[in-house]
């Protein structure tokens, strides 16, 4: 297992990586529509070796739903086995937030669970080529 990214949500994706690029020196490394949550998604950083910020727009969100502190997401793990692992934890009673699935164009495993504060992790099998 290694950590891969952290998630922050933001009201204006433009000027989020922007911020990030003029700030911190960090690179856009990708940016995508994700349909099925009526979100936009861009990952900035250094390089895609090393750990990345996923910055989440959510279409859907009005301005009030974005206060100060409450825009951390999620963090994200990559695992060898995404479905070994849930029903591990789930033995162990460990919430799940989202069972295993793939979103459309991306060969991944996804799942969510919940730390003990109620904290989202994201665990990744990334597709194997």
């Amino acid at each position: 297992m290694r950590l891969d990214h952290c998630c922050l949500n933001v009201r204006d994706m433009d000027a989020a990586i922007r911020f990030y690029e003029r700030s911190f020196g960090m690179k856009l490394l990708s940016r995508r529509e994700i349909k099925e949550t009526n979100a936009e998604i861009a990952f900035v950083g250094y390089g895609e070796d090393q750990m990345k910020l996923e910055l989440t727009h959510w279409r859907a969100w009005k301005p009030e739903d974005y206060v100060e502190g409450s825009t951390f997401d999620h963090i994200a793990l990559i695992v060898e086995d995404v479905r070994g692992l849930v029903a591990r934890l789930k033995a162990e009673g460990v919430r799940v937030a989202k069972e295993p699935y793939s979103l459309s164009g991306s060969g991944s495993t996804i799942a969510f669970v919940h730390d003990l504060d109620g904290n989202w992790v994201e665990l990744i099998e990334r597709a194997r080529s």
